[in-house]
């Protein structure tokens, strides 16, 4: 029973891998993309429901999260065509994340991905990209993001720079001092 976070987890990398072979936006894509979100939310859920949280369905989570951004980005950059601007921005913040993951190695000898509200609001916004492209527009909804992202990337960074010990559920960078 307490590994039942963690298959939904592993769910999602599957339906993760599933995305590849779809045609983007066709609507079995959708649902599939659909299902890989709302595990996403699950598998957390019911591993504190459980008391089932450990620190390996931390991490397998995490991992899950970030290789499902980037399948999302290889398929995303290329079907909406994004401008130069956006290609760059998101460079950048790819490029933080991965400075921040070294930096967390470095210090807590473990990759320190971060459960902040950010990095979740990050998620969600991810998440709801094509929802939000249908609703305001490509740059709008690539700005919101990113904007987003940034933010949530920066943040970690921050927090493996300073914080002490590596906290995985810290809320926000105004957690530090507690």
């Amino acid at each position: 029973m307490k590994n039942i976070p963690n298959l939904i987890t592993m769910t999602r990398v599957l339906g993760t891998v599933v995305l590849l072979t779809m045609e983007p936006f066709s609507r079995q894509f959708l649902i599939v993309y659909f299902l890989c979100g709302i595990s996403d939310v699950l598998d957390g859920m019911i591993a504190r429901k459980m008391n089932a949280v450990s620190k390996r369905g931390q991490m397998l989570d995490s991992i899950a999260d970030a290789f499902m951004v980037i399948v999302l980005l290889s398929i995303f950059v290329p079907s909406f065509q994004l401008p130069l601007w956006g290609i760059y921005w998101i460079a950048a913040i790819a490029v933080v994340r991965l400075i921040s993951l070294g930096v967390g190695f470095i210090r807590y000898r473990q990759l320190a991905f971060l459960h902040t509200y950010a990095n979740k609001l990050t998620g969600i916004a991810l998440f709801t990209f094509p929802f939000l492209y249908i609703g305001t527009g490509l740059y709008a909804a690539a700005i919101l993001v990113c904007l987003i992202a940034s933010i949530s990337a920066i943040e970690e960074l921050i927090i493996n720079s300073v914080s002490i010990k590596l906290r995985r559920d810290i809320k926000s960078i105004f957690s530090l001092r507690k």
